[in-house]
């Protein structure tokens, strides 16, 4: 081999580890860090979901002491029960948390901003019907308690409240975080947060899911914003943006008037 085409294999390699590379090796790079970003955060998910199908002993022993728990104290306040309700159903629920998305999207396509719409709308619909396909799959049976306060169709794991409220508000965060003042950025951290455990807890609280489904459906819908989360930011390093943070929201340019380039990617 000449010394020549060792510098050049050398040059090629150098240009491959630091990203400078053509098209081709760009969106080679990007597909397979973001299939392993991806698997990393399904991890959590898959280990739960083995641990339930398995059917495991300390697992089962904590939900249902947890279950058995939060019923007791159920059965004693008809009032609390009728919060629960409200909070499940209204305040937290699925209704409510697409809805907040809806508009959210509907106010991005006025804006302009339709990658960012269509990011949140296939966000919100992959949740909906990968949790409908795995509850289906592991169809694991509801709690069974004795003089039960609520009823829920369907299978148990994961859970559809839980699910639907992690991916929502992750969409809400995400998007709106760059309208919010520095300052104040904690608030919906904080807000979103008491929102997915506080319609978990009713879950749990009535009767209708054991605490592993809300777990399983927090890891879930964490694995699903993930995995678009890392397509968006595909695009936006193909149109040569930088990447972002969580704490930044996935698209910082929605404060402007323009949010999208005026220009296809790939015609600069």
């Amino acid at each position: 081999m000449t010394e020549r085409s060792t510098r050049t294999r050398r040059h090629r390699l150098g240009r491959l580890v630091t990203g400078h590379g053509g098209p081709d090796t760009r969106f080679g790079a990007r597909l397979v860090v973001g299939a392993a970003l991806t698997a990393l955060a399904a991890v959590p998910f898959s280990l739960a979901l083995v641990l339930v199908e398995s059917r495991w002993a300390p697992l089962y022993r904590f939900d249902q002491d947890v279950a058995e728990r939060l019923h007791r104290s159920a059965l004693g306040s008809p009032a609390w029960v009728r919060v629960l309700d409200f909070l499940t159903h209204v305040a937290w629920g699925p209704l409510t948390m697409r809805l907040l998305v809806a508009g959210v999207v509907v106010w991005l396509l006025r804006r302009r901003a339709f990658r960012l719409a269509a990011w949140a709308a296939v966000t919100a619909t992959v949740s909906g019907l990968v949790g409908l396909l795995v509850k289906n799959v592991v169809e694991r049976a509801r709690p069974h308690l004795p003089e039960p306060v609520a009823h829920a169709p369907g299978f148990s794991f994961p859970s559809g409240h839980a699910m639907t409220a992690t991916t929502s508000c992750a969409v809400l965060l995400l998007v709106l975080l760059p309208l919010v003042p520095r300052a104040w950025r904690p608030l919906p951290w904080v807000l979103a947060t008491v929102a997915v455990l506080g319609v978990s807890y009713t879950r749990v609280a009535l009767g209708v899911h054991w605490v592993s489904d809300v777990v399983g459906g927090w890891l879930l819908g964490l694995a699903v914003v993930t995995a678009t989360t890392l397509a968006f930011e595909a695009w936006r390093s193909d149109i040569g943006r930088p990447r972002t943070t969580p704490a930044e929201g996935l698209e910082p340019e929605i404060v402007a008037d323009f949010p999208e380039p005026a220009s296809r990617p790939g015609s600069r």
